[in-house]
């Protein structure tokens, strides 16, 4: 990461802020100001200070390192300096960065391990050598810090671990190809559900497909069920558009709490945190099934029983697609449209997370524009 001033040592739960958290207190309700990388809540101090509350005010919100050494805007003492240090609320994090708007897809591209020790000493974010999750639930970050943070790619040569216990922590690594192996099955038996309800065979959900009349349904009866399959298909594409931009990236409307922070990085933001761990590239089952249940019961609230299983099958047929495509964008060889593809992801990683939020097209991105330009 690039190279950062030294910060202050941090009092016991101080929390790490940045200079977008000071500017958010800028009033005589509530007034921060920041200096020498230390944050202070001087809202108590206003009515008091000998210069007036109208000049803090007009420094409200920023950094006032030099205004304070200004003796033509107000001069201050030393006892002035020391008073300060009882306003101390937090510190300001650093401001490095690795996501960069000239960042250039490379054919072969693979980022170098990060260091450990020096990036916990340096950023105060995360030890990526301890279990991850409860270093974020005791976290003492602002959001904008974690935003800030999370955002920014680091890289370790085996996967990072979430939990301290192997109970809990085996739910989070996913291989890739149990996608295929959960998921495909349940998508090939939603379709000759979807053709048998067509055909009107009123079939028990555990019926011996041997046992029933499947040589007597219409070629009618797989048609429907076909272009039911590809409807799904095509809504699967804009979920995953939906899901990404505005669940997965909901930055913006996200709580302050670490109850909110820590779902967030469970959710995604540790796959932009670690965008190269190849155990936490693939939804795990749970979290799918606890996503797509939602939509899968408004399926049924909408449209008959047939119907929706046939697009429930597509959609999910096309979530396989999605993740194993999603895998293999970070780490696989790949045929000329997938390699496309791949520049365009690797893209919204390093060069800006706000933008390209398709995975297997751009086709949603378009219509919304947030293409990315690679």
């Amino acid at each position: 990461m690039i190279a950062d001033e030294k910060q202050p040592l941090l009092k016991p739960r101080m929390r790490i802020c940045t200079l977008e958290d000071v500017a958010m207190h800028s009033t005589a309700q509530s007034c921060w100001i920041a200096r020498k990388g230390r944050v202070y809540d001087i809202t108590g101090f206003l009515q008091d200070h000998p210069g007036g509350d109208d000049i803090i005010l007009k420094h409200a919100g920023k950094d006032v390192e030099e205004i304070m050494h200004d003796e033509a805007e107000h001069g201050h003492s030393d006892a002035a300096y020391d008073m300060m240090e009882s306003y101390v609320i937090g510190r300001l994090g650093t401001t490095a960065t690795i996501v960069d708007e000239a960042w250039e897809p490379q054919e072969d591209f693979h980022p170098d391990d990060t260091n450990a020790e020096e990036d916990f000493a340096q950023c105060q974010f995360l030890d990526l050598g301890k279990p991850l999750v409860s270093q974020v639930w005791d976290s003492n970050w602002t959001k904008a810090y974690y935003l800030q943070q999370v955002h920014q790619p680091r890289h370790l040569p085996e996967p990072a671990r979430f939990f301290e216990r192997s109970y809990l922590e085996v739910f989070t690594r996913t291989k890739w190809y149990v996608v295929p192996c959960v998921w495909l099955p349940i998508a090939a038996f939603l379709f000759y559900r979807s053709v048998t309800q067509f055909a009107g065979i009123d079939a028990p959900v555990f019926a011996n497909p041997l046992d029933l009349p499947l040589s007597s349904i219409p070629v009618s009866c797989y048609l429907k069920t076909l272009i039911c399959f590809f409807i799904g298909n095509l809504i699967w594409t804009f979920l995953e558009y939906t899901m990404h931009r505005f669940i997965f990236h909901v930055d913006e409307y996200l709580p302050d709490n670490r109850v909110f922070l820590t779902l967030h990085f469970l959710t995604h933001g540790v796959h932009h945190y670690l965008p190269m761990d190849r155990l936490r590239l693939v939804m795990p089952p749970v979290l799918f099934t606890t996503l797509s249940t939602p939509f899968t019961r408004l399926a049924h609230v909408l449209f008959p029983t047939a119907i929706a299983n046939g697009i429930i099958a597509g959609s999910f047929t096309f979530y396989v697609l999605y993740d194993c495509m999603h895998y293999a964008l970070h780490h696989t060889k790949l045929p000329e449209y997938m390699r496309e593809m791949k520049k365009y992801h690797l893209a919204h990683h390093y060069k800006n997370f706000e933008l390209g939020f398709g995975v297997t097209s751009k086709i949603w991105d378009y219509v919304f524009a947030t293409v990315l330009p690679v």
